[in-house]
């Protein structure tokens, strides 16, 4: 079969088609329109289809028939400093991207864990956003538009370019956390800032307890900080948990900041740190474990439901939110386990997504799990809008079992 796909993709694409390492057909489209036809191919002769950004993040084992990857799109069309926003393909790289717009003096604030080469795409399918989602939101928050290629081979162009485009249904949002399970974004409209002067930060050393009631008290003090985070000692390699405050801001404004997060921490003593250096190596130890989960926890209960996470999946790498909420945890874990700790957590009204996972759990507990009663049929209305045949490898649900 896989030499019949490779004979019908190269009539259409070319140079475009090639195998992946497991000798699987692989397309690489240069644009959406590209990325549609691919999709439209694929939904007439019934293959189904793994998408891949640039292979950083989530591993590249979804059972499939073709292999749909984004990396050659790879282009940022318009950057315009004066409105704050950029238009930019899907599979460009963060790094690629943080450098280009630094020469116009801007930046997306956005800090997902993971490798500084990992695409946009990946990012906004999954919606993993980093510390700095403290002071700028989530990922959704940074999205103004998107282009999104459906399964059937149609083209979506949701959103607009400008920050107050929000009339009718937010089609956008649904694809940004979609996990793939709605289409390809093809190519986003971004919310950029202006790029701060300077940026500094400070850390502090000690328990878990200690260290998220100094953070609360920064957070309460309204301190205008970019990042008040707490991370476990197995993502910093140090003995203790570590407390991270970024500031932006001017060279006056950005010690003011400072100096006032100091005074709120009180006895906890904040010392002068390399903060990009430091929350850039905690984004990629997120790489070091092959599960990666997040729980959208309220601030008042990142320790207890640390400690709960710890107990039923045992240790990992954990970051704690502490102005916005919301904890990550990576490392070696079950089925069963994250079965259990969803069931845990429901009955606290704390959603846990698995964001990144070896496919067996993927498809085993799903990136959302077992829906609430209800929402299931709506999502799989929703699903059958975008793909109708099933084409996308995308276990938003897992397996019953």
């Amino acid at each position: 079969m896989s030499r019949a796909i490779l004979d019908l993709l190269g009539a259409e694409f070319g140079a475009a088609v090639t195998r992946d390492p497991t000798g699987l057909p692989r397309v690489a489209p240069r644009t959406s329109d590209e990325t549609a036809a691919a999709l439209g191919l694929a939904h007439r002769n019934g293959w189904r289809v793994r998408v891949e950004g640039r292979g950083t993040w989530m591993p590249t084992d979804a059972p499939a028939d073709l292999v749909v990857t984004t990396i050659a799109l790879d282009r940022l069309g318009a950057v315009t400093p004066a409105d704050l926003v950029a238009t930019v393909q899907a599979g460009t790289s963060f790094r690629t991207l943080a450098a280009t717009l630094a020469g116009h003096r801007t930046w997306l604030a956005l800090d997902p864990p993971g490798s500084p080469d990992r695409s946009l795409g990946s990012v906004l399918a999954t919606a993993t956003a980093g510390p700095a989602r403290h002071r700028f939101g989530p990922v959704k928050d940074h999205v103004l538009g998107t282009t999104i290629a459906t399964a059937d081979g149609r083209l979506v162009r949701a959103g607009g370019t400008v920050v107050k485009n929000v009339a009718g249904f937010d089609l956008t949002k649904l694809q940004v956390g979609g996990f793939g399970g709605f289409g390809i974004i093809t190519e986003a409209n971004l919310r950029l800032r202006a790029l701060p002067p300077v940026r500094r930060a400070a850390v502090a050393a000690g328990a878990l307890d200690p260290l998220f009631h100094a953070a609360r008290a920064i957070v309460d003090a309204e301190v205008d900080a970019i990042v008040v985070e707490l991370l476990s000692p197995m993502v910093t390699g140090a003995p203790e948990w570590r407390l991270l405050v970024e500031i932006a801001g001017t060279e006056d404004g950005a010690a003011t900041e400072m100096e006032r997060a100091r005074a709120a921490a009180g006895e906890i003593a904040l010392t002068a740190a390399t903060g990009g250096a430091l929350g850039a190596a905690a984004g990629q130890s997120f790489l070091e474990g092959p599960i990666s989960i997040r729980a959208g926890v309220l601030p008042a209960s990142l320790p207890e439901v640390a400690d709960l996470i710890v107990e039923e999946l045992g240790p990992g790498r954990m970051s704690l939110g502490a102005g916005r909420g919301g904890l990550r945890w990576s490392g070696a874990t079950s089925v069963d386990r994250i079965r259990r700790l969803r069931t845990i957590l429901a009955h606290r009204e704390i959603p846990v997504t698995l964001e990144r996972a070896p496919w067996p759990i993927r498809e085993a507990a799903g990136h959302f799990g077992e829906l609430r009663e209800g929402v299931a049929p709506l999502t799989a209305r929703v699903r059958a809008v975008f793909d109708p045949t099933g084409v996308l490898v995308a276990p938003l649900e897992g397996t019953r079992g």
